[in-house]
């Protein structure tokens, strides 16, 4: 499978949205997260270790409900932007007149995974990736075997009304084009992932002013299309765009697609001849020991009580 970009995304706009700095998490990404954290009811595996995949942008609300979740498990935040970094390091770094300064280890703050986990968290970051094949890979590779993803992005219903508007007005597209849940789904089998489970749900936000509609949209990314206007635009356009907003943008839909799927043992393929390292074979022999304690078509991990 090609790890090519999405044709509607801009590489270079996408790699801008991906350093920029930031401060706080937006607000529609930690109501996500809320909900997403409450889609682990369904799996039973408890993991003893677990990833946050850019924590500033998916949100650190999350991370304290995350780590209630799991008390006994350590955790690792992964920022590569050093900027971001700083201000994930002070959110998790307790006051030190506070006694769990001293009681519990801090989480790491890295900038790269330096040991795969049994849990990668990672949520409203897919969408806005301009190669999310390749970080879908990434994420495969942050996993142990039998460890597990769960993800959310939006999916293509979001900002249908902002899209109407525009078009209406001549306008280019305000955003750039979001990925089906069933795209992801297969997506994630081409990167090695298994039983994947999609679903989605659309959240409708009302606002007060057209400002304030567009103090929320910079918070949660940036218009990525490559056929996007790159020039400049004049206070007349912004003050139309606020005039059209107020009568026809008000309430904003956004489609939220949720994923999860585990990683399973690599498959051994046999040759005339054939080369397998020794993690390869202490896995296919973990699996083997697995499958004849339990049915081959269960994974042990999720709950299939519903």
């Amino acid at each position: 499978m090609a790890h090519s970009s999405p044709p509607s995304v801009d590489p270079l706009a996408a790699l801008r949205w991906k350093n920029r700095p930031a401060a706080a998490s937006a607000w529609l990404h930690e109501e996500v997260a809320r909900r997403m954290q409450e889609r682990l009811d369904w799996i039973k595996f408890q993991p003893q270790n677990w990833l946050h995949w850019e924590p500033l942008n998916g949100g650190m609300q999350a991370h304290a409900l995350l780590t209630q979740r799991y008390p006994g498990a350590t955790s690792a935040l992964i920022e590569t932007n050093g900027a971001r970094a700083r201000h994930v390091e002070r959110a998790v770094t307790p006051p030190w007149w506070q006694a769990q300064r001293w009681l519990h280890s801090r989480p790491q703050v890295l900038g790269q995974v330096t040991r795969p986990a049994q849990m990668l968290w990672a949520n409203m970051s897919l969408h806005m990736s301009h190669q999310p094949q390749t970080l879908l890979q990434q994420w495969h590779q942050a996993l142990v075997v039998d460890g597990f993803l769960m993800f959310s992005c939006l999916g293509p219903d979001s900002l249908k009304e902002l899209r109407v508007l525009y078009q209406a007005m001549g306008w280019p597209a305000p955003s750039h084009e979001f990925t089906d849940m069933h795209d992801w789904g297969d997506m994630l089998i081409g990167e090695g992932f298994a039983e994947p489970v999609m679903d989605m749900e659309r959240i409708t936000l009302t606002f007060e002013s057209p400002q304030r509609v567009l103090q929320e949209l910079r918070g949660l990314g940036r218009n990525l299309h490559v056929g996007r206007f790159q020039a400049l635009r004049g206070r007349r356009w912004h003050s139309q765009l606020l005039e059209v907003i107020e009568k026809n943008a008000m309430q904003l839909t956004f489609e939220v697609v949720y994923g999860h799927a585990f990683k399973p043992a690599p498959r051994l393929t046999v040759q005339g001849q054939s080369q397998i390292s020794l993690d390869q074979m202490r896995a296919a022999l973990k699996l083997g020991k697995a499958m004849g304690a339990a049915p081959a078509s269960t994974h042990p991990g999720l709950d299939q009580s519903d």
